[in-house]
């Protein structure tokens, strides 16, 4: 089981999912690329842990594409 979130135009998170292994194909394609092409948004793993992507995202997260990473949004 693995965690996936979806990101809209700007990279910010809209909703988090759990789905099935990183390691597994569907239809022959890897999970984030399948996850991504049905719902028709960005789709990026992410992880409890931390391990990948420095934190696990959250709906208003920003995903740092250069960094690879998701970023907790500012209090306002």
């Amino acid at each position: 089981m693995a965690h996936y979130a979806f990101l809209d135009e700007s990279n910010i998170v809209t909703e988090v999912i759990t789905g099935i292994d990183e390691t597994e194909l569907i239809e022959g394609l890897d999970t984030e690329t399948w996850y991504g092409n049905f719902r028709g948004q960005k789709c990026v793993r992410t992880s409890y842990n931390g391990k990948i992507r420095y934190n696990y995202a959250g709906i208003g997260f920003i995903y740092d594409s250069i960094a690879n990473a998701f970023i907790a949004p500012m209090p306002e």
